[in-house]
């Protein structure tokens, strides 16, 4: 190579170094007094007509910004580009000269050397929209935001799962944010790589831009989105760091509205393009270190872009730059408005409420630019929006949705798959549309099969909103609003080793509970159709049924005849840790289990589960029909669950980060004697707020902690008896990290609430 350099430029080189490429080979060479930068390309007729177009924008740009672009070096025939054989191959050759600075990712990102690169930036945009090149125009490809999509073929590239669909989910929001409105655009050639290693700089200063082989025709704001990425790669408030970049690109070069609007979505994409990219040639050439340079701070910053509300982020980049923001209504006048039409029987939560507009994964956005850590909505079970759901359902629903009276394929995919969770015994699935539809139908088949009307229910139970499931439900009835026990329930107390009648001896609680209950049973003046319990009773306080309860009770229930029914509405699906259903932590196996909530992920569904025997009787009545319940668009939902549950291991992920919350709650317990109890497990914990040093139920300070974490954008709530139970059930994607958010927080409010 050194021959045929001197012999193409006619000068003596002193070195030739091989630097790192992406995919090409270049070189530094150095002369007695000077330096150069030799790039070769792999020769085809689509990279020389690129290479020439490059070549072609920088000569246009050296009249404005000489000394701090690279210059292309004549052949000396005059060429710019020639083809030329290396190591038996026809390459493509071209010579640049040497910017000297420092690279922007080996010096102390300041405030004022962002603000030098926005002007720069701006500077040579204002130059690159006079110019125009068809070649560079007809450019397609992976690198260019607004082609984005063709990114997808890499995303199976991520080794990671949950990577995978955080790569998703920001794909599914560029289709839904980006994609209608590129053709609206201003576009112009800009330089779209304007990352760490190709900006160079001396003493606060942008000295030089290299690199201008990813050049494109593309939506202007592009080349802002992609600056502010690598810019931010590493800072605790990005938003912060953007706006700086923002506010001296549009002193020069003012930005619209509509480009600020999606600037938090084409960030996000540069992040996955870059992420994806990088997974695809670490497959393809796994010693290529290059091509994967900035993968850690890139997964680093998607992450918490997706703690960033989108809101907040437009509103901030508006400010950046002077534009107004356009507040949405305040919640009072929202609040009023919902009233208007909506009874306030319909509560709301918190002191304050919360007008959500966004959700994604374990984090919740409202309308005002507030982003919430969500530790208590259990029914979007594997995350709020999750990509594989979503794209699920959207796909199923454009091809067909139907009742029960076709045949097709998901509904026996999606029973076959979730009947696979449980027993043998249990082989018959009757699919309904809520929790509270499937406990009512789960009573109506133990009617059918047992001919006996008398139900035994647990002490502060809840199964629904129906006629039937609120009679079953002491949560409801033994209200102050309620109307009362019916004459055909039967109350068993619940067997609560925290506070109730045997806690003493708490590894003998389970029989004692059970022989009281079995008293009931043998006492009670008409056979017994069914007994539905939850095996932790959530509107108790989360309180686990004490260890041997249901081994006991059950086989006496079976004895005169009725069935057992498993309420695993909230505590199903892996949410346990340890157990999938949470009947197995008794080590029973019920003939009913009524399962709803997280089954679709928020999507209205559920189910009723039984054996065939059962079945049986209950197809001698009445025909059962749901109009909606099992129709396709639910199943493939339903199905798209499970198998997020099994792919992200998120089981395993209840069990891991379930119990290391709960061990956090257990030492902020020894620090606060408010703090009475500790229990439930997995990712389904109550905390009882007690009055210092007593079993008394402290509903105040419980409110207190609740409505505080919320005004420090956390998510939990309130129950029990007395509303003096933290429950805490997020999203199964919940992290350790976010686990010791929600108690350091707590312990905050604890501080401040006790020494006040």
């Amino acid at each position: 190579m050194k021959d045929v350099l001197q012999d193409q430029f006619e000068f003596q080189i002193v070195e030739i170094k091989k630097l790192n490429g992406y995919d090409n080979a270049n070189y530094l060479i150095r002369t007695d007094d000077t330096k150069y930068i030799f790039k070769t390309y792999r020769y085809t007729n689509d990279s020389m007509s690129l290479v020439e177009a490059e070549n072609n924008t920088l000569l246009s740009l050296q009249t404005n910004h000489q000394n701090k672009l690279p210059k292309p070096i004549p052949f000396k025939d005059g060429s710019y580009v020639k083809i030329i054989e290396l190591d038996g191959e026809e390459t493509i050759c071209r010579l640049l000269s040497y910017l000297e600075g420092d690279f922007l990712g080996d010096v102390t990102l300041t405030p004022n050397l962002l603000s030098s690169i926005g002007r720069f930036l701006a500077k040579i945009d204002l130059n690159l929209q006079k110019l125009s090149s068809y070649r560079i125009k007809a450019r397609v490809w992976e690198w260019d935001l607004q082609y984005f999509n063709l990114n997808k073929k890499y995303i199976d590239d991520i080794p990671n799962v949950k990577d995978r669909n955080i790569v998703r989910y920001f794909f599914q929001q560029f289709e839904e944010n980006v994609t209608p409105v590129i053709p609206e655009l201003r576009k112009s050639i800009i330089h779209n790589d304007a990352n760490e290693w190709n900006i160079l700089v001396d003493d606060e200063e942008i000295s030089g831009l290299i690199d201008f082989g990813d050049l494109a025709y593309s939506p202007l704001i592009n080349e802002l989105a992609i600056a502010i990425t690598y810019a931010c790669f590493d800072k605790e408030d990005p938003l912060e760091w953007a706006s700086v970049m923002l506010k001296s690109y549009h002193e020069l070069l003012p930005i619209e509205k509509q480009e600020l609007d999606i600037l938090y979505y084409l960030i996000a994409a540069r992040l996955c393009t870059s992420v994806c990219n990088s997974a695809h040639s670490k497959k393809l050439n796994p010693s290529n270190e290059y091509a994967s340079v900035s993968e850690k701070s890139a997964w680093s910053m998607l992450y918490l872009w997706l703690s960033i509300n989108p809101v907040k982020a437009k509103n901030s980049f508006y400010s950046s730059v002077g534009y107004a923001i356009s507040d949405p209504a305040p919640i009072e006048k929202v609040v009023e408005r919902r009233h208007n039409v909506i009874s306030p029987i319909l509560s709301l939560s918190y002191s304050q409420p919360i007008y959500m507009e966004r959700s994604a994964f374990q984090y919740m956005y409202d309308a005002y630019g507030n982003t919430f850590l969500d530790a208590y909505n259990n029914i979007p079970h594997v995350g709020h929006s999750h990509p594989k759901v979503v794209e699920a359902g959207n796909k199923q629903m454009s091809k067909l949705n139907t009742n029960t009276r076709y045949a097709y394929d998901l509904l026996t995919e999606y029973a076959e798959k979730l009947l696979s969770k449980f027993p043998d015994s249990l082989n018959k699935v009757y699919f309904v549309n809520s929790g509270s539809a499937a406990s009512d139908l789960a009573i109506r088949i133990a009617y059918a099969h047992t001919k006996h009307k008398k139900i035994m229910v647990m002490e502060h139970g809840y199964h629904g909103n129906t006629m039937m499931s609120m009679d079953i439900s002491d949560y409801k009835f033994s209200n102050k609003k309620g109307h009362g026990k019916k004459d055909y329930i039967l109350k068993t107390p619940i067997p609560d080793t925290y506070r109730g009648e045997y806690n003493s001896n708490i590894d003998d609680a389970g029989k004692q509970y059970a022989k009281d209950a079995i008293e009931s049973i043998e006492s009670s003046e008409s056979p017994i159709a069914a007994f539905i319990s939850e095996p932790i009773v959530g509107c108790g306080g989360q309180v686990p049924l004490a260890d041997g309860y249901l081994k006991e009770v059950y086989p006496a229930i079976r004895k005169q005849g009725g069935v057992c029914i498993s309420d695993e509405v909230q505590t199903g699906f892996g949410r346990l840790g340890d157990y999938f259903w949470g009947y197995e932590a008794q080590e029973v196996v019920p003939e009913i289990v009524i399962i709803g909530k997280p089954m679709a992920n928020g999507h209205p569904m559920g189910a009723v589960i039984t054996t065939t025997e059962i079945a049986e009787s209950f197809s001698e009545g009445v025909e059962f029909f749901s109009s909606f319940g099992g129709n396709p668009v639910s199943c493939a939902i339903g199905l798209s669950v499970l198998e997020v549950i099994e792919e992200e291991k998120l089981q395993e992920n209840a069990k891991v980060v379930g119990d290391y919350y709960k061990s956090l709650f257990i030492n902020l317990q020894k620090k606060y004697a408010c703090i009475g109890d500790v229990r439930g497990s997995g990712l389904f914990l109550g905390i009882e707020i007690t009055k210092n040093n007593s079993l008394e139920p402290d509903t105040e300070l419980a409110s207190t902690i609740k409505n505080e974490l919320r005004n420090n954008g956390i998510l939990i709530s309130t129950d029990g008896p007395r509303d003096s139970v933290l429950k805490t059930k997020p999203p199964l994607c919940f992290t350790k990290e976010n686990a010791a958010f929600v108690v350091k927080s707590i312990e905050k409010v604890l501080e401040n609430t006790i020494t006040s």
